[in-house]
Formats: structure tokens, sequence, C-alpha cells
């Protein structure tokens, strides 16, 4: 390795280090021979320790001192722990030379310190996260942005105990960066599952750690934070009311019928039990015009903060059971008992996953039985785990899963499959995947937690018993239709029959999205269907007298 610094660098890192107000200690982690980067990052420490009398270095081998790194939870090498009188769980693993030395420095006369350089309040906010926090930045020595990333992790660590921070270097622990799946940096992963990329300040890393591990409290200042910033104009629902429109869901469809009605100038309200629909699971979408290759959760997140800067009524974490109509009315009933009146139905409620219908499937449902392998993956590390379904969610899930799982079993009733050849060529060729076709499931099995499956031959002869410590079910979705099925036409399926012009066999009552029997179930078609809807909607209401022609939302924005 060349000199670590010139002489004008070596003097202002002594000047700067020699101010230190308290002691820290750097432990560090290596193993002779082990990896090439040990003894340069080893000489990098040597060299900064040298510039102040309040730094001690303290070299531990990673086998040899089993109960240090035990002690202080390392898991792989060069590792480099920060801390002054106590450990505020501060970590760099890899490289701190190129642009991350300035996060080592940093980082050193931060604990020094022993100030955060955030305000009290926000620091009073850092501290009421009372779950463990796991923040791993990736980054790369070349990364300008890195460091900002990187200090703001540890900013949060530093206020609080309950949160670790780590710098990774991705170049030195290139499967962790594959499996995390880090393509640009600097990309933050909490609790190895919710991730970002980009340098994002404490203020914004804090929101998306509560985003991550208190989803309600996230909403909940995330909404408040736009609306003392004029970006947010929602309202609560009102029962005693009577809406132009009540839309009913909250995914794709749900949220640009919102948007189009709202900005028609009607009385609009939405009831859902949750915003985003579909796209809550997916990873990643990459063939949304103009939004190419966005996270699903992203794509939620700006859907519905379009829809919420105009003046629409929510009435949010219910489901609707009933909806009647008489007298060219309309009365929706929800779960929780409680009657809205609309002059018209714009019906978004879209599909929900297909159960098994055996038994244990409900007893271990969230425990065990689960959808979406995008989100659990990570919670199946070092598990056996098996996938139920032939198609591109079955083989997309089980992808998912082998980054985590020891043993992958999908499960198929069918010898054939109908994903992307591509997709099951990839899957197939993992050597821990076992593909069990012309098999069923006939229980889930366990006592206190899951731990197996019984399957069965499509024909009957054969049954076995195979061990599992999770099951994720890809069989397919089912319309939400309940609450209308006998209101409008469905077909064979449950899908609402519609025209091309979003209509229903019933006047006034349209639907869009999954839960019409529209063949493509895409998020660009639902939200196309969403604004068709609601411009059939605004036409039957002025068409009937229902309302009078109102003012376009733009003269509301001025």
């Amino acid at each position: 390795m060349p000199n670590l610094m010139d002489e004008k660098t070596r003097k202002e890192l002594k000047r700067v280090l020699g101010k230190l107000p308290g002691r820290v200690e750097i432990l560090y982690f290596t193993q002779e021979n082990a990896c090439p980067a040990c003894r340069d990052q080893q000489r990098v420490l040597e060299e900064v320790a040298s510039h102040s009398d309040k730094i001690e270095l303290k070299i531990f081998d990673f086998v040899r001192d089993g109960k240090m790194v035990a002690e202080y939870r390392i898991d792989k090498i060069p590792a480099t722990v920060i801390l002054a009188k106590k450990d505020q769980g501060i970590r760099f693993y890899g490289m701190t030379a190129g642009y991350e030395f300035q996060s080592l420095v940093e980082t050193i006369i931060m604990v020094s310190v022993g100030k955060s350089g955030l305000s009290p309040e926000f620091e009073e906010m850092i501290r009421q996260i009372d779950t463990p926090v796991h923040i791993e930045v990736m980054t790369t020595l070349t990364c300008p942005y890195c460091p900002r990333a990187v200090h703001a992790a540890m900013q949060l660590a530093l206020v609080n105990e309950n949160i670790k921070a780590d710098m990774v270097e991705s170049a030195e622990f290139p499967q962790l960066a594959q499996r995390y799946q880090v393509t640009s940096t600097p990309k933050t992963i909490i609790n190895e599952t919710h991730s970002f990329v980009g340098a994002l300040p404490a203020d914004r890393l804090y929101l998306e750690v509560l985003k991550a591990v208190n989803p309600e409290e996230y909403k909940r200042i995330e909404q408040a934070i736009r609306e003392a910033h004029g970006h947010r104009h929602v309202r609560k629902a009102e029962p005693e009311n009577e809406y132009d429109v009540i839309i009913v869901g909250g995914g794709t469809a749900a949220m640009s019928a919102a948007i189009y009605t709202a900005r028609k100038s009607l009385d609009v309200l939405l009831i859902a039990k949750d915003l985003g629909g579909q796209i809550n699971y997916t990873a990643l979408v990459e063939n949304y015009l103009g939004l190419p290759n966005i996270g699903g959760k992203e794509m939620v997140e700006q859907f519905v903060m379009h829809m919420e800067q105009f003046p629409i009524a929510e009435a949010l974490g219910v489901a609707v059971v009933k909806i009647e109509s008489k007298d060219k009315r309309f009365t929706v009933i929800t779960e929780d008992k409680k009657k809205y009146t609309a002059k018209s139905i714009i019906f978004c409620a879209g599909k929900q996953y297909r159960k098994l219908g055996v038994p244990g499937e409900d007893r271990f449902m969230g425990r065990g039985v689960a959808f979406c392998a995008t989100c659990d993956a990570p919670l199946y590390k070092g598990k056996k785990v098996a996938v139920v379904g032939g198609g591109n969610s079955a083989f997309t899930s089980a992808r998912d899963l082998l980054n985590f799982a020891t043993e992958v079993h999908l499960i198929h009733r069918r010898d054939t499959f109908r994903a992307d050849s591509e997709l099951v060529k990839e899957v197939r060729s993992a050597k821990h995947v076992k593909v069990h076709t012309n098999t069923v499931v006939r229980e889930i099995l366990g006592e206190e937690k899951l731990t197996g499956i019984r399957l069965q031959s499509v024909n009957g002869e054969q049954r076995e018993d195979l061990p599992v410590d999770g099951v994720f079910l890809e069989i397919g979705l089912v319309p939400n239709t309940k609450p209308v099925k006998e209101l409008v036409n469905l077909s064979k399926n449950g899908e609402i029959l519609t025209t091309r012009e979003s209509k229903t066999s019933l006047p006034g009552f349209f639907a869009a999205g999954d839960a019409t029997d529209l063949p493509e179930k895409q998020i660009i078609i639902a939200a196309g269907e969403g604004a068709k809807a609601a411009l059939t909607a605004y036409n039957y209401l002025i068409e009937n007298k229902l309302i009078t022609q109102r003012a376009a939302i733009d003269a509301w924005q001025q």
C-alpha cells in the first residue's frame, strides 16, 4: 500500500485529533494472512492513533480472541469498533480509506465529544425508538456521497443504544452486496429488510427507520410534515355527509380515481383498509411509464402524496362489508358499523391472496404462513422454506429466498409451469432448490410453531411430511367483490362485469382495477381505468342533474 497521506494531510489530522476532549478506544478485529485488506486497515488505524494521546488502539485476532469477538458481535473482518465510555454499536467493516477516511475521523470526533450535533428536540424523538434497529450503510471508497450517509447512521447510533450502525465496504464483502442487490452507493439497509439508495440527512434517515420499525408512527409524522408544508389536504370522513362519490379501495385505480374526481371539484370520500394495494407486496416496478426501476413501497408513497394534495375525505383502516342502493343513492357500510352515503360509487377494492384451505393454515397465518417473500425472506436466513405455486409470483418468491434459506422447496400441483422460462431456469439451477411437481399440500404441521407440511401426490398414491420453517403461498388472488355480489353482475370468477366506460349493471355504480373483468392486471392499466371511471362518474352526476357543473380544481389551488 502506498503512503497513507501526504504531509499536509498528516498535519491537519494531527491538528484536529489533537483537540479531542475525551478518550476514544478503537478496537480492531483482524486475522493475520486471512484478508488482504486487514493489514492495510491496521496501518490506517495505527496512523490515526499516532496523532492523539486520547486515542487507544487495541488489536484482536478474529480466531484467538473469541471472547471479545462474541462480546462485540463481530461477524466479519476487518472490523473496527469506535467507542468511548460504552459501546454505542458503531462499526466499520472493511477499509476506511478513500472517502471513508472522512467517516472514520468524523466518528472518532463525535464519539470523543459525546454529542451527535443534532438538536435536543430531535434527539428526544430518536430516543423514543424502543425496538432494536440495525443500520447497514453499503459504501465504496470512491463514493463522495457515502460519508454523509455513514455520518447520519452513526449520529442515530450515538443517541439511542437500541440503534446499531455499520459502515460496510461493498467491494470487501461482495456476497453481502449481492444479497442486498447493491448496484449503486450509498445504499442503506435497515433490519435487513427495508432499504433505500442515496445520502439522506439524519432527519430523513430517522423517518426511514420509523418506516421500517414503526410504520404507523412514521405515517403520522410524515403526514404532519406534509400538512405543515401545505402539501396534504385530506380530511376525516363524516358519516352524516352525503358525498358526490365514494371510492372503495386504496390501490392504484382508487387513488387515480380520487385524483380525477377531486380535480372535478366533486365531494369525494375514499374508504380503504390501507393504501397501496398489491404494490405494497412488489419489490421492484420496472415498466411504469416515466418511473423505471422504482421500488413498490416508494411508488405507493409517491401515489399517496400526489392524491393527498387534493381535498378528499378518507376513512382508512376499515373494510367495506356491504353496499346498498336505493333511489339513486348508495349506502356504504364498513366493518366498524358506520354508514356513509353517496350519489355514486367507484368500486376499486382489488383482489386478495388465495388460501389453500387446509388444516393448520389459519392457525399459522402470520406465524410461518405468509404471502410476501419479498418482505419476509430475511426472517428465514439459515432455515428451510416451501413456496406453493407454479407461476411467476411463485418463482419470484423462490428467487427472493435463495440468498437466505438453506433449502427452498417449490410445490406445484401440475408438471408444467406458467412462469417465464428464464425465471424457471434460474430458480431450478440453484443447488438448494427442490421442485415437487404433481404435488399438493394437505396440512400445515406444528403445535406451538410451524414445523412442516404434509404433501400428497395428485393421484393420492404418495404422502410425505416435509420439515420446513415457513410456507409462502403464491397460488393466485380472488376479487374482493363480496360486498357487492347481490348488487351488480359478476363474472364466473367473481369479478365485476364492466363496459369500456367502467359502467356496471347498476347506474351510478362504476368499477375499475383488479376487481373488474378487465383481462390485464397491471399498475399502469389500473391507473388509467381509475381515471376513466372517475370521468364517467362525473358525467353521470351531471347528466342526471345530481350535481351542478363546478369549477375545476385548478381554481381551488390558486
